[in-house]
């Protein structure tokens, strides 16, 4: 997108003083001398947008352009093309600049969108605060632009609140960060749990607990679970779970675990059903999120194995089956999970990775061999044979 495709609202009309002065200095000292006199004017005064396109009627004057009409610059010869966008991307970077260093960031974005250069707004966006009036446009610019996505979610968790926050996690396609999107999260509805649970703790027994641990704040605290209590949204936490197996950050991961504990002790009230292997999201997420961690390994890989086996296929698909699998390639059981997908329709076979990544990884080499004849996969075919050659 060319700079001189910024939009943004313009500032209040110009005073006809402006106009009389700019008049006369065009008299006296000519076209170009006068635009210079009016672009150090617009900057001294502060109307940033007015300054740019000055500058840009300035080039398009020395390039004997149509100096409100950019269209004509695709006419020029190819040197004098370059001239002119070098003067434009330095024009906008100039204004962007500017705005940012007067702390508006929403009329500073334009510009550097324009020429495709985000990173000084997102370094704009980690040092704004989080109450400031302008918040919204903010967020838009951090989570539907993708310039700071982690940023965008703290945004609307400061504003807004947890269930718009997690809303905006499924809501944007955000790769950018998204681990510690999820991170920032989980963090804020943990504290929210301690906290909450802490105050019930002090008005029961007159003093807070330490511990930011859930299950040692639970412990012999049945009486902090009757038939209708809960410290936050459970719609919150549920829809929070399911990013369990997207990390494997160690701290997060026992977050979740701690989170799941304290859902198996709320009452049935609160138990949501789901889809296999998740029927108890509190039990399915406990058992993943411990996996990946390392605990009881063999025992969580069994559990979810028995839900893949039992899962009806014809109601739920190959689902339970791909959550082993990715399971299975998390934990570093490269061949299992090889056997487990090569049960799933060959469309499938590729999540996380495919067949033969899996058994290359496993150094199942002649597994990986007979996998290439039967598929006709010269190059599986050619690793295997490499593989075995080094391991000789």
């Amino acid at each position: 997108m060319a700079p001189e495709t910024v939009t943004e609202h313009a500032d209040p009309p110009q005073s006809g003083e402006l106009f009389d002065e700019f008049e006369r200095r065009l008299a006296g000292d000519g076209a170009a001398q006068a635009l210079e006199w009016l672009i150090a004017q617009q900057g001294e005064t502060g109307d940033y947008r007015a300054m740019f396109e000055a500058r840009l009627m300035r080039v398009r004057l020395a390039l004997g352009m149509p100096l409100l009409d950019a269209r004509s610059a695709a006419s020029l010869p190819e040197a004098e093309q370059g001239a002119y966008q070098r003067e434009m991307i330095e024009a906008a970077r100039e204004t962007g600049r500017l705005f940012l260093e007067r702390g508006d960031i929403l009329r500073a974005w334009p510009y550097f969108r324009a020429i495709g250069e985000p990173d000084p707004v997102a370094v704009a966006l980690e040092r704004a605060a989080n109450d400031r009036e302008d918040a919204d446009g903010l967020i838009a610019i951090a989570l539907q632009e993708g310039v700071h996505p982690r940023k965008g979610i703290e945004l609307v968790l400061a504003k807004h609140g947890m269930c718009r926050a997690i809303n905006a996690l499924g809501m944007f396609p955000i790769q950018r960060d998204r681990d510690k999107c999820i991170a920032l999260l989980v963090r804020a509805l943990h504290a929210e749990i301690v906290d909450r649970m802490g105050r019930a703790i002090e008005a029961e027994e007159g003093r807070r607990p330490e511990t930011r641990s859930l299950p040692e704040m639970m412990n012999g605290r049945d009486w902090l679970f009757g038939e209708w209590t809960y410290y936050v949204d459970t719609s919150h936490l549920a829809s929070l779970l399911p990013y369990a197996p997207e990390t494997d950050d160690e701290e997060m991961l026992g977050l979740f675990v701690e989170m799941c504990e304290y859902g198996k002790r709320l009452s049935a009230n609160f138990h949501y059903k789901g889809d296999p292997p998740f029927e108890d999201a509190y039990e399915g997420y406990s058992r993943y999120a411990n996996a990946l961690l390392g605990n009881n390994l063999d025992e969580n890989v069994a559990w979810f194995r028995e839900k893949a086996d039992a899962a009806d296929p014809d109601r739920y698909g190959d689902v339970p089956r791909q959550v082993l699998i990715r399971l299975l390639a998390s934990v570093g059981k490269y061949a299992e999970a090889a056997a487990e997908m090569e049960k799933l329709p060959q469309e499938l076979q590729s999540e996380p990775l495919t067949i033969p990544q899996l058994l290359s990884l496993a150094g199942e080499h002649e597994r990986l061999r007979a996998f290439a004849l039967e598929r006709g996969d010269v190059l599986a075919f050619a690793a295997a044979a490499i593989g075995q050659r080094n391991a000789q």
